[in-house]
Order: structure tokens, then sequence, then C-alpha cells
């Protein structure tokens, strides 16, 4: 199965996340920041990086997934975020869209949480 990093600073979505995952068979590696995901990301690369957009800073998650971007990042990310339609973010917006390659609204559905990992999961090994 697949090494999932989770990165985000609510402990609540973290631990709800972790557990359909792991029931899945996935492993989850967690950082409930930027910084400590970065970390995470140089140790090892993961097959699929879940990110919030609102950290410590409200543009934290953006700013790691341009900072991955830039850098070469090829593993997908999926976005995870509780404010899109209060900031303004539209995965159709073509900058924010290239910084991500889903896009998921709190509160999570499971099955729409599951259907999204499991198709970035596939386009990863294409």
């Amino acid at each position: 199965m697949a090494d999932i990093l989770i990165v985000d600073d609510d402990p609540d979505i973290v631990e709800a996340c972790r557990l359909m995952l792991d029931a899945r068979g996935h492993t989850v590696r967690i950082a409930y920041n930027r910084e400590d995901g970065e970390a995470c990301i140089r140790k090892q690369q993961p097959d699929l990086l879940i990110l919030d957009v609102m950290m410590a800073r409200p543009d934290d998650g953006i700013l790691m997934a341009r900072a991955l971007k830039a850098g070469g990042c090829t593993f997908p990310i999926l976005m995870l975020t509780s404010v899109s339609r209060s900031v303004g973010i539209d995965s159709r917006d073509l900058e924010l869209g290239a910084l991500f390659d889903e896009f998921q609204e709190k509160p999570v559905d499971t099955r729409t949480m599951i259907e999204k990992v499991e198709r970035l999961l596939a386009l990863g090994t294409d």
C-alpha cells in the first residue's frame, strides 16, 4: 500500500484521516505544521501528501505546495481546507490548480476522500 503524509494542525482532522487511511492498509505519517511536514518529506518522499491550506499562518499550505512544486515535487498533493469558499480558493484557478492535484473540503466526507486518495494514488503508479 501507499505511504501518505498528512500535514494539518487540527488533531481531530488528522486522526479521522489517519483512521480511514489505516483501515485501507496505507502507512500514514503525520506532521502538525509546515516545518515538520517539510522535514518528513526530506527524510522520505510520500506517495501522496494531504495538506491543509491554513495552519500557523493562513497560507502555510499554499506556500508549502508552491515550494514543493518549485523543487520538482512529483508526488500528488491533495489540498484540504474548510475555508475555500470564504477565501476564494477554487481548484479551477489556474495558478492555485497548478499547486495541487485534488481538493477536499472539510468536514471530510469519508467516501469522497477515499475516492480522491485512491484516484491520486492510481495516477502516481501510471
